[in-house]
């Protein structure tokens, strides 16, 4: 993928929002990149779960029934566009016959009913993480607010991804990329 802007390819990596963003549904996100190219970017958040829908009702929903256990997950806050289309974040031991997207070696996502379907039977992928919508970014958006420094950049993991409490994401990206939390501040300034 070629970014004309000269940016790097973004895709894989994990989007930490500065503090001072102003959109309050991106304030602490981490988002992982799905994909980044010339015509525009695709991400999920990681960290803001829905706070009312779990999995089993999401299922049910969708007249699929869940797995014993499934009304414990949570489905996540993927993001604002399209907020009604879910998407599932994946560790590579499952892959959809129709529609998955192989971001790189550690994570896969789907966006079709049919990872639903084999989480719903009880063989889910080994590490996952289902999400109701995306964050999306027009052609030269998302260099735009890096410009801005809105965003900093981080390698992503499945550990920071899959293993970490929501409420920490934010903080264990930044202690990633050796930048302690308290050290960020919202106001910008000038040299």
């Amino acid at each position: 993928m070629d970014i004309a802007s000269g940016a790097t390819d973004l895709t894989g990596k994990m989007l930490i929002a500065m503090p001072g963003m102003g959109d309050p549904r991106f304030e602490h996100a981490v988002v992982y990149m799905c994909a980044h190219s010339d015509e525009g970017a695709m991400g999920l958040i990681v960290n803001k779960p829905s706070g009312d829908v779990t999995m089993a009702a999401l299922l049910e929903q969708l007249s699929i029934s869940p797995a014993p256990g499934l009304d414990l997950r949570q489905v996540h806050f993927g993001g604002p566009v399209e907020a009604g289309r879910g998407f599932v974040l994946h560790s590579p031991d499952y892959k959809s016959g129709l529609t998955t997207l192989q971001v790189d070696e550690d994570f896969n996502m789907t966006g079709t009913l049919d990872v639903l379907e084999t989480i719903a039977r009880g063989n889910p992928p080994e590490r996952w993480m289902a999400m109701l919508g995306y964050a999306g970014w027009g052609p030269g958006q998302l260099e735009g607010e890096l410009a801005q420094n809105a965003w900093l950049v981080c390698d992503a993991s499945p550990a920071l991804v899959f293993d970490t409490a929501d409420a920490s994401k934010w903080e264990a990206a930044l202690n990633s990329m050796g930048i302690p939390a308290h050290l960020l501040s919202a106001e910008g300034g000038t040299a």
